[in-house]
């Protein structure tokens, strides 16, 4: 039996996504804070492309988990890339699912790559656990080098 491709929104692509990042954050090189980040995309064309983080002794130069998924997208599709949904994992040896979301630097990297600002970005967080959010609601005005290339709000 063949199986549906992915689709955004989808139970079952988020479930994909968040399992690939799962998976991603395992391989993570995390040697300074201990936090292991895995970060999988969905592309336009269905694919899922998955990333992690890397840490280094100039600390403020490591890698998040965000861009590697993107950049993994990028050299696969070249610069039609997209980004239909995206999920993000974090754990800790003491937290196994650490509550995380992307930060300022890697939401301006998804929402310029997202289809729109309905793209959503699932992460775990404290409270409701596992947190849906649209892109333009976590970045509500993000940068843009051209103004009329803005999504409306």
């Amino acid at each position: 039996m063949a199986t549906e491709p992915l689709s955004a929104g989808s139970d079952r692509t988020r479930e994909a996504l968040l399992a690939a990042a799962r998976q991603a954050a395992a391989s993570a090189y995390a040697s300074r804070s201990g936090v292991h980040v895995g970060a999988a995309v969905l592309s336009a064309t269905g694919r899922i492309y998955a990333g992690c983080n890397v840490e280094n002794a100039a600390f403020p130069l490591g890698n998040c988990a965000e861009p590697a998924a993107i950049a993994a997208g990028v050299l696969a599709e070249g610069g039609a890339f997209r980004i239909a949904e995206v999920a993000v994992w974090a754990d800790t040896v003491a937290a196994p699912c650490f509550p995380i979301s992307p930060c300022g630097g890697c939401r301006q990297r998804i929402s310029e790559l997202a289809l729109g600002p309905g793209v959503l970005v699932h992460f775990t967080w404290p409270g409701p656990g596992l947190s849906s959010v649209a892109i333009g609601e976590l970045l509500p005005f993000a940068f843009r080098m051209d103004p009329r290339a803005a999504p409306p709000p």
